[in-house]
This record gives C-alpha cells, structure tokens and sequence, in this order.
C-alpha cells in the first residue's frame, strides 16, 4: 500500500507541476487514479480507500495547494464510491467502465463543492463540459488500470 501510496502521490505531483495543453481550463488527466483503480481491483476496497485518502492528504500538502484539497476529497471521496459500487458488476476486462464513470462522479463532486464554497451556481453550468472531458481522460486512466492488472495476474 505503501508503494502504490508513493507512486500516486508522484505522479499526482509531476501531474501538478506540468500544466497539459487540454481544451477544457482546469481538466488534468488524473493518471494517479490508474493507482486507485489499479489497487481497487488488485487489493480490497478499504485498502484502495485507504491509499486514495493518504494521495490526498499529502498531494495538497505537497504541492501547497491546501484550498484544492477541498475539491480534491469531495471529487475523489464521490468518484471512489462510484468506483466501488460499480466494480461489483464489471470484470477486469471492463476496468476502464470505472474509471470513466469514477471521473465523472469526480467532476461533479467537484462542482458541488464550488458551488458550496462560492454560493454561485451558475458554476454547475461547466459540469457537461467537464463530463465529456472526464469520460475521455477515465477511459484513459482505467485503461492503464486495467493494463497494469493484466500484466501482474499472469
């Protein structure tokens, strides 16, 4: 847990340090959920929480971004559970199912917690554009995922 614990946190680092030239202001791909999702199918659910939880915590402390940790736990916090919920019913095969549905849950537990902070909802407006950028990266990130498992379970 430990290492896959590192290895998020590193490459949510670099993934902060290195602004990405995507079309939608403010979308990263978020390659350390691939750790998430790899270790919520390799390992158990509490052990895949437990890791996310820790990238967390240590990614806003970190980067310096203590305000972003606020966005960062509710998004990941909702977009986890979807995640959990969801691998019940999918096979390693279909891995990159939750992790495009995971990013979705994320972007809007991100939204809500905009909305929230600032009392405008009006920032709810962004939340299809975020949802059709989130497909796109989640598939991406559950494809790693799911790569990544079918290399260690040989």
């Amino acid at each position: 847990m430990a290492v896959l614990t590192a290895v998020a946190l590193i490459i949510f680092i670099i993934e902060a340090q290195v602004p990405l030239p995507l079309p939608v202001p403010g979308a990263k791909l978020g390659l350390a959920n691939a750790v998430t999702l790899f270790a919520l199918f390799c390992l158990s659910t509490g052990n895949a929480f437990t890791i996310l939880v820790c990238r967390i915590i240590l990614g806003a402390v970190f980067t310096g971004r203590i305000v972003a940790f606020i966005y960062s736990i509710t998004g990941g916090l909702l977009g986890f559970a979807a995640q959990a919920i969801l691998k019940r019913f999918v096979s390693d095969k279909q891995v990159w199912v939750c992790g495009a549905i995971g990013a979705v849950f994320h972007n809007i537990g991100q939204i809500l917690a905009a909305v929230l902070i600032t009392g405008t909802p009006a920032i709810a407006a962004y939340l299809p554009v975020l949802i059709i950028a989130g497909v796109i990266t989640g598939v991406i990130t559950g494809l790693i995922a799911q790569f990544t498992l079918s290399r260690v379970r040989l």
